[in-house]
């Protein structure tokens, strides 16, 4: 996908393996500058990402313990469909995230 994206239509969006299996949700985006402007370097799914958008103080609160999630970077997603994420790659090429 290139051109731009609302994020918004993105978060909450179930995330698919290539075999069409359902992974998680797209939580969180992870974003660094080039230049004057912003792209998306990284996705988390899972809840994860969820808990990173949550904050530490709220976790500490509710007393949600660590949950896990995977990062896919940029290049790992594909978003021609952004209503159906899915992978370009396995599943074992993803980072394993415990927030």
């Amino acid at each position: 996908m290139s051109g731009p994206l609302r994020l918004d239509r993105l978060v909450g969006r179930e995330v698919y393996t290539a075999g069409r299996r359902r992974l998680g949700r797209l939580e969180e985006f992870r974003v660094v500058r080039r230049g004057s402007t912003w792209v998306v370097a990284e996705y988390v799914i899972g809840a994860a990402g969820f808990m990173e958008r949550l904050g530490f103080g709220v976790r500490k609160i509710l007393g949600l313990k660590h949950p896990g999630g995977y990062v896919a970077g940029w290049d790992q997603l594909d978003l021609s469909n952004p209503d159906r994420p899915r992978l370009t790659c396995a599943v074992d090429e993803l980072r394993r995230e415990a927030f």
